[in-house]
This record gives C-alpha cells, sequence and structure tokens, in this order.
C-alpha cells in the first residue's frame, strides 16, 4: 500500500491537478481590477515547472520506441 502512496503514476495524477489548480487561480487573478503582475508572474512560473516535470514524467512513464 505504501508503495502506491508514492508511485510515478499517482505523482502524475497530483501534478496535473495542481497545474489544474493554478489554471484556474491564474485565470481568475487575471481578471482582478487591482493586478498583481509580481504574483502573476510567480503562478505562472510555478505552471511552467509543473509542466515541465508532467512531461519529463510522462516520457519516464510511457517512453518512445526506438525507430
Amino acid at each position: 500500500m505504501q508503495d502506491n502512496l508514492h508511485s510515478p503514476q499517482r505523482r502524475l495524477i497530483e501534478l496535473r491537478m495542481e497545474h489544474a489548480d493554478l489554471d484556474s487561480l491564474i485565470d481568475r487573478a487575471s481578471e482582478q481590477a487591482p493586478l498583481d503582475e509580481l504574483a502573476l508572474r510567480r503562478l505562472k512560473k510555478r505552471r511552467l515547472m509543473l509542466r515541465d516535470q508532467i512531461a519529463q514524467l510522462e516520457r519516464v512513464l510511457d517512453p518512445k520506441e526506438p525507430a
């Protein structure tokens, strides 16, 4: 059971959920009147980092076969 809690598949799901949450947060933050540019940039940077982690984990879990 402990292995399942730390499996790469579970980590991928968690990263995707966090990425989706950040998408929503960024959308809401960009619609607010007093726009906090620094906070918005930080959120976007975090979202990009998550996207990179997701892509890396997807490559590990589903490697492409050599041609």
